[in-house]
């Protein structure tokens, strides 16, 4: 049993470096990435929430071919984030990846092979309105973008959804322009990430094509796009961005954005477009509560298998998982093949068995992964730019308050965090603790680069409003004690009702 599977998971990997090319196989998978088959479910695991993120956007479908190639089968994915696996990055490989996002637009002439086409086909986007489970931390976004999903007139436009990593935001995104595709087909939508923005602006210019990227983005119904923090710290995109949505905007049309954090607490984005995003609807998505981890864990166990689930595990879950859907969904596919493999029913003993170590590591990496994400979004930077030898200054800066967060908000060592930061040495961590709480200290004023040239503003300030927005990150409902029944029905029917879209 196990040969033929190693097999098939070798092969998936190589017709995946075929398909998009040695160089970009060993910048995100060689190394750090892992891949797990089992009775029609292909697990990839990732060192950290960005580096999942990224795969799961650009390369699902490459990967979904490539299993259907090697298993001739359609396998259902999942996308998960496995802490062990940060000791096999190399620090040339991170350097890599930061290179790649900032610096490779030649790739845009795969992924807008109709770039022509006003609208992407509905079979590349997998979200759907059906699978997505509503409660208190999402329903109103959900609710904002279902008007402009009806082509409601009364819509609002622009409407700005942010979150942290995980909790449902490109599922939103992919379920409007899907809607949109399947009971709209007059409607002209684009559905695209940040960085396919920023790469086609990009290319369009090396070929001399700006007036069709132009007509491709400006006259849509409807511009939809994830992630669009990727745009911060560069200039050029940002203007052109901004002619784009004052061209949308002006013609009474929807523009639709994703980001994880709010508009003003992206760095390095122009004042213009602060200003424009935040004259909309700007509507938060938060992390699940108790009740609706539950909600989503009994949707996918159903999605996922014909075996029952006991509702005890899925509170055992939940109860350990607060920060994600992406982990809970892990955790409960991790169940799934470990229960087939042992050839043993699910039940609540099998997993504390089966999860009790990937509990541990994900509860400890979860707060690292959701600070670098902020900071990184902070300085117009990204995770990958945090984890680089590179030494700008305000990548440095950055770094340093990354580094000295991590250690206050959470419980790992200085070993710890170091490897978490592209292997740096825990002294580079104890330096950056002491170096930032010295400014604090002297209320120290601290310059950085943004597009509009240097700022010079207080340390102090820049760590509140990091810290305020790490606050709202990790803010969740505390499970009730699972050694106490009466408490936990009592909290259980506080809860409001759900629905399942």
């Amino acid at each position: 049993m196990i040969t033929p599977r190693m097999d098939s998971v070798s092969l998936i990997q190589s017709k995946i470096a075929q398909e998009i090319g040695p160089q970009r196989y060993k910048v995100w998978f060689k190394n750090a990435t892992q891949f797990t088959m089992a009775d029609g479910h292909l697990k990839i695991s990732t060192p950290n929430a960005f580096i999942c993120g990224w795969i799961e956007r650009h390369f699902a479908d490459t990967i979904t071919e490539a299993a259907r190639q090697a298993t001739g089968q359609d396998l259902q994915l999942s996308f998960v984030v496995d802490p062990r696996l940060l000791h096999a990055l190399r620090k040339r490989q991170l350097n890599s990846q930061a290179d790649f996002i900032a610096k490779n637009p030649n790739r845009v002439a795969r992924e807008h092979r109709h770039e022509d086409r006003v609208s992407y086909p509905s079979s590349r986007l997998r979200g759907r309105f059906d699978d997505l489970v509503v409660g208190p931390s999402n329903e109103l976004a959900l609710s904002v973008v279902r008007r402009i999903a009806d082509r409601d007139p009364a819509a609002y436009s622009p409407v700005f959804v942010h979150g942290g990593c995980g909790v449902g935001k490109t599922h939103l995104m992919q379920a409007l322009a899907n809607h949109l595709a399947e009971h709209h087909p007059d409607c002209r939508w684009l559905c695209v990430t940040g960085d396919e923005f920023t790469n086609g602006f990009i290319h369009a210019l090396q070929t001399k094509r700006i007036e069709a990227f132009r007509q491709r983005y400006r006259h849509v119904d409807v511009l939809i796009i994830d992630d669009v923090h990727f745009l911060a710290n560069k200039k050029a995109t940002q203007e052109e961005f901004l002619h784009t949505f004052n061209a949308i905007d002006g013609q009474r049309k929807h523009v639709v954005l994703a980001s994880d954090s709010h508009p003003k607490l992206i760095g390095q984005f122009s004042e213009q477009l602060v200003n424009r995003f935040v004259a909309g609807m700007v509507v938060r998505i938060d992390v699940p509560d108790y009740r609706m981890r539950c909600e989503i864990l009994n949707h996918r166990a159903r999605l996922a298998t014909s075996q029952p689930v006991p509702q005890e595990v899925i509170s055992y879950i939940a109860e350990h998982l607060q920060a994600n859907v992406r982990e809970l969904e892990g955790a409960l596919l991790k169940l799934i093949m470990f229960s087939r493999v042992a050839h043993q029913p699910i039940t609540l003993s099998l997993a504390r068995h089966a999860l009790a170590d990937h509990l541990a590591r994900t509860q400890r990496g979860l707060g690292l992964d959701d600070i670098d994400q902020i900071v990184a979004t902070y300085f117009g930077l990204t995770p990958a730019d945090l984890h680089t030898s590179r030494k700008t200054r305000t990548l440095a800066l950055a770094r340093n308050i990354a580094m000295y967060l991590a250690r206050k908000h959470t419980r790992m060592s200085f070993p710890e965090i170091g490897r978490f930061m592209g292997d740096k040495n825990h002294s580079t961590v104890i330096l950056a603790n002491r170096k930032i709480e010295r400014l604090l200290a002297a209320d120290e004023i601290v310059a950085r680069q943004t597009p509009a040239g240097i700022k010079e503003e207080p340390l102090r300030e820049i760590v509140s409003r990091i810290e305020e927005q790490i606050s709202r990150q990790r803010t969740t409902q505390s499970p009730p004690s699972s050694s106490d029944p009466v408490a936990q029905d009592a909290a259980v029917e506080r809860q409001p009702r759900l629905a399942i879209g």
